[in-house]
């Protein structure tokens, strides 16, 4: 990607974007961010090499494509302030703000702004990351090819062309990695309960989330042909998945994807308000 690149908000994502740009051969001269810390700025300058600047306005003067990567109750100030130079220019605008509907962004854009919606995961910050889009009716294949091709760089990518899809997104992609965090720490707790030394029950955990995750990711079978196929009648897996099962633990996780998904959509009302 060689055009012009302006990222507003220095912070974890900002950066995984940004270094997974320069490591698949991007140019540093070609980005510009823009972050209200001193501390932000020195820190990007120095590891990634590229310019920053405190102000809004002169990281996106010149750029082709601008990705807004603030807190969501930060959006309506950023896009308002940058609304003059989008009409200006009519660069390709990517947010990775959640909960913040296209409508409020465009609106607050002036307009006609061609918008694409982003929900990334944590995991981008070591390229690993999975990223829906959602583009407005005003993006060209070529923005959406750009947008595509940026976000790739953190991992993979999927379309929806429903923007309320990303409420869902949101609450199993976007959250998902807290749940299997969370996972893994109970079954280290488990373990050390169990007697293990607590840095063998960490590596059992890791290392057994890691290749469970791989091989679903290669195998041929499904995630619930992989769970039989581990499940020997009268066994260990059986005893716990019969355990899983009495404790609710399937209701507990759809329950548990809709409360995530409602806040999402909460947090739509609460800072998509125009």
């Amino acid at each position: 990607m060689n055009s012009t690149l302006a990222v507003i908000g220095g912070g974890n994502m900002g950066r995984a974007i940004i270094g997974g740009l320069l490591a698949r051969g991007g140019d540093a001269a070609c980005i510009m961010v823009a972050d209200p810390s001193p501390d932000a700025r020195a820190y990007l300058r120095a590891e990634l090499g590229i310019t920053t600047v405190s102000s809004n306005h002169e990281a996106v003067v010149n750029a082709e494509t601008i990705v807004l990567a603030v807190k969501p109750q930060q959006m309506r100030e950023v896009a308002r302030d940058i609304a003059p130079s989008v009409a200006r220019r009519d660069p390709l605008v990517i947010s990775i703000a959640a909960g913040i509907p296209t409508a409020s962004l465009t609106a607050w854009l002036t307009g006609g702004a061609a918008v694409v919606r982003a929900m990334p995961n944590t995991p981008a910050l070591i390229g690993r990351g999975i990223t829906a889009l959602y583009a407005t009716a005003a993006v060209k294949p070529a923005g959406r090819d750009a947008a595509e091709s940026l976000l790739r760089t953190v991992g993979s990518v999927v379309w929806v062309q429903d923007e309320g899809a990303l409420d869902a997104v949101t609450a199993l992609s976007g959250s998902g990695p807290a749940y299997f965090f969370l996972f893994i720490e109970c079954l280290e707790r488990a373990g050390v309960a169990l007697g293990l030394d607590p840095s063998v029950a960490r590596q059992l955990a890791l290392e057994t989330a890691a290749g469970a995750t791989e091989l679903a990711r290669t195998s041929a079978l499904d995630p619930a042909a992989l769970r039989a196929q581990v499940t020997s009648k009268g066994g260990t897996t059986e005893r716990a998945l019969q355990i899983f099962a009495a404790g609710g633990f399937e209701a507990l996780v759809d329950r548990a994807l809709r409360a995530a998904a409602a806040r999402a959509q909460e947090l739509s009302r609460e800072f998509g308000e125009r």
